[in-house]
């Protein structure tokens, strides 16, 4: 059958001919199995080959997932909303690249909304490039949930209830704050267990934990001046 079909695709007048006749080529319907193509063994040993090959297949299963990505995103705008919403002072204090200080600097002095809309959307994009958990851990500390923050007001509530306990401990606390006021917290000290014997509103007892709050808050700031002109100096 095959020679046949040859000879009317070579020989023109009989092709007029065997036209008009239906010609019947048997088509062998066996699936081919994977034996049955050729092997390949350049591509098996061939790095590029292999590349385009997965890149032929288009992403695999452990690629983030859309949504996940949009998450991400969403998150990264987020903190650099709340980037813009500080002021100048605290956000001296939180360490971030020139550039994206630069994007947070000019989205806070934009008025129009969708140039806003705009800025926010540099500012997101430069947070790709960096690493946030720093910036949120920082953020965190500015708004008082952080771990930090959390662990230095446990370290003044038990400073406070060892003050209740035992009045020698205004020694230690006139070491740590030299500038503390020793008479007024005495007396807050006393009117405190006043408080406590006689089951009135505790007071005095929250106003000590307020002036050492005060004096803990006003510490921090003397080291990170201190720090600042350090790092000036060695500039």
């Amino acid at each position: 059958m095959g020679r046949s079909v040859d000879r009317w695709l070579a020989d023109p007048e009989q092709a007029v001919y065997r036209r008009t006749k239906p010609i019947i080529i048997p088509v062998n319907t066996r699936t081919l199995d994977q034996d049955d193509l050729p092997e390949d063994d350049d591509q098996a040993d061939n790095p590029e080959a292999l590349r385009w090959e997965e890149n032929r297949r288009g992403p695999t299963s452990s690629a983030p997932s859309k949504s996940r990505v949009k998450r991400e995103m969403e998150a990264l705008q987020s903190l650099g909303v709340q980037l813009v919403a500080l002021s100048s002072d605290r956000l001296k204090k939180i360490n971030l690249p020139d550039n994206l200080r630069e994007a947070v600097r000019e989205a806070q002095r934009i008025n129009s909304h969708g140039a806003k809309r705009r800025q926010f959307q540099l500012i997101g994009k430069l947070m790709r490039e960096t690493d946030p958990a720093p910036i949120q851990e920082a953020l965190d500390e500015i708004n008082g949930v952080s771990a930090a923050a959390t662990a230095r007001l446990h370290t003044l509530e038990r400073q406070r209830t060892r003050l209740l306990e035992d009045e020698k401990v205004l020694g230690e606390i006139a070491a740590e704050y030299p500038g503390v006021d020793l008479q007024q917290l005495r007396q807050l000290r006393r009117n405190a267990l006043k408080e406590q014997e006689q089951h009135k509103p505790p007071k005095a007892f929250r106003e000590i934990f307020r002036i050492l709050k005060e004096l803990q808050t006003q510490s921090l700031k003397e080291t990170e001046a201190a720090a600042e002109a350090h790092d000036e100096d060695d500039e």
